[in-house]
């Protein structure tokens, strides 16, 4: 079973804090990526969760390196 299809009850989930802490970032911007489609993350009453693995996959695919030949 794939990352992205596990139950819910298994999926790690984080605050906005939280996020905005693994990524050394505000929250604010925590906020933007959400709100801009960036980073998914659900509802939970007036607050979001966003779910480890997708914060991972962001830092992940954002990574500026240096290219090869």
């Amino acid at each position: 079973m794939a990352a992205d299809q596990r139950p819910l009850s298994e999926v790690a989930f984080l605050t906005v804090a939280e996020v905005a802490a693994v990524m050394r970032v505000s929250k604010m911007t925590v906020y933007r990526l959400v709100h801009s489609g960036h980073l998914p993350a659900i509802r939970v009453g007036r607050s979001f969760r966003v779910p480890e693995n997708a914060v991972h996959e962001y830092l992940r695919d954002s990574y500026v390196g240096v290219e090869t030949a």
